[in-house]
């Protein structure tokens, strides 16, 4: 009778969460499920997946990078900079799910996990502490011309093979947000005066003149 209400109890509904569960997974990494209605091959899914992951693991790692440098950025444009650095990090924010996204929709399983992106990303990883304006922009910089680079090849790889969905998502938005995005950065590299222009005449020869 005692063993017979263990498993009554056992069976019945309880608020009592089951915790510490582990399972196999459901998916290897670097696999696509097999059927879908998406009119793209196993291989062309495999393929892109396998790309859009590396591009992932670059945005992740530039995304990351721009929260740094907007905790970090000091000097005279503290102030510009800091908003500067944030609008772009929420705009990579809205990059990565797209990637990650496309990578789920195609089949596929995305990178999530911090030391799986600094694995596959192909940024330099900075040092933890502070770092000069112009360093902080040229880390950027680098790492945008990284993911541009990598955007117009796999760009092209996607349209060649049929994937015209992912060549969208590539062009479309991770190109064109990465070249707007270094541009608004770059144009703080440039060596001009604040107060007073080079080659600007003084009063007194403007006087005589």
């Amino acid at each position: 009778m005692a063993k017979k209400e263990n498993v009554s109890v056992a069976s019945r509904v309880t608020a009592q969460p089951r915790l510490h569960q582990r399972a196999p997974e459901i998916q290897a990494y670097g696999t696509v499920t097999q059927l879908l209605p998406l009119d793209l091959e196993e291989p062309v899914r495999l393929e892109m997946t396998e790309r859009l992951n590396v591009l992932l693991a670059d945005s992740i790692t530039l995304r990351d990078l721009y929260k740094k440098s907007h905790w970090q950025v000091a000097g005279p444009t503290f102030y510009q900079l800091h908003l500067l650095y944030d609008k772009h990090f929420a705009e990579q924010v809205e990059l990565v799910d797209a990637i990650a996204e496309r990578i789920q929709l195609l089949g596929g399983i995305s990178l999530a996990m911090a030391h799986d992106v600094a694995e596959t990303t192909r940024i330099e990883r900075p040092p933890r502490g502070r770092e000069e304006v112009p360093v902080q922009i040229s880390r950027l910089l680098d790492a945008h011309q990284t993911i541009i680079g990598d955007c117009r090849e796999l760009g092209r790889r996607a349209s060649t093979i049929g994937d015209e969905g992912t060549n969208d998502l590539v062009i479309s938005e991770v190109l064109r947000t990465n070249e707007l995005q270094q541009w608004f950065i770059n144009e703080h590299l440039v060596n001009l005066p604040l107060v007073k222009a080079e080659g600007e005449p003084s009063f007194l020869q403007r006087r005589r003149a």
